[in-house]
């Protein structure tokens, strides 16, 4: 290995540890209850987008959205899957209290997460990166991972979207308002698929 390529690979491990360290000192009160979890890992999208792209084979970079959003909505190309947290219940119940259709939550969602860690030649004390809407469900979904043994899982608390602006729309932050990359296009590779 040459002399540049010790120092550039040198750079880099810091890069990332300093991106590492960041991302682990934002504090519960900036980022709002419904988006804290338990282990207070948490990435910003730009810090997300940084980390996946400086250590590609080490992450797990996952898209936990309902399969209708990742279609209609688009997805971050940097993703390695998608594994929904939650999906509409099959029969389009009706959640009265949330003015919406109900959503079930995944029964095998930390086995295909554990599935799609081994795929990638990784294990349950590797880094997870999980992004939801705008945070809240990824919150969640890291809490529910922690519980079951898996130990360096991040929440990206922007989320794809971002939060809600005054006006209604989504245009706060977010994945897409950061103008990372992303697409509408569909990838069966990257698509959820029950085992």
């Amino acid at each position: 290995m040459s002399a540049f390529a010790r120092v550039l690979s040198a750079l880099m491990l810091t890069v990332v540890a300093t991106l590492a360290a960041v991302a682990q000192e934002v504090p519960k009160p900036d980022i709002p209850k419904i988006k804290q979890t338990k282990s207070g890992k948490y990435l910003g999208v730009k810090e997300a987008a940084a980390l996946v792209k400086a250590e590609p084979s080490k992450v797990l970079f996952l898209d936990i959205r309902t399969r209708g959003e990742v279609q209609f909505v688009g997805y971050a190309t940097d993703i390695d899957g998608v594994v929904p947290f939650v999906d509409m219940s099959q029969f389009g119940e009706w959640d009265d209290t949330n003015n919406r259709y109900k959503l079930e939550t995944n029964p095998v969602f930390s086995q295909t997460v554990g599935k799609a860690l081994a795929r990638k030649g990784l294990n349950k004390t590797d880094k997870i990166i999980l992004m939801c809407r705008s945070g809240d469900r990824s919150a969640r979904a890291a809490d529910m991972l922690e519980e079951a043994g898996y130990t360096n899982v991040y929440s990206v608390y922007e989320g794809f979207e971002g939060d809600m602006s005054p006006d209604g729309r989504r245009s706060l932050n977010g994945w897409r308002n950061a103008g990372l990359p992303w697409t509408y296009k569909g990838n069966k590779a990257k698509m959820f698929v029950a085992e």
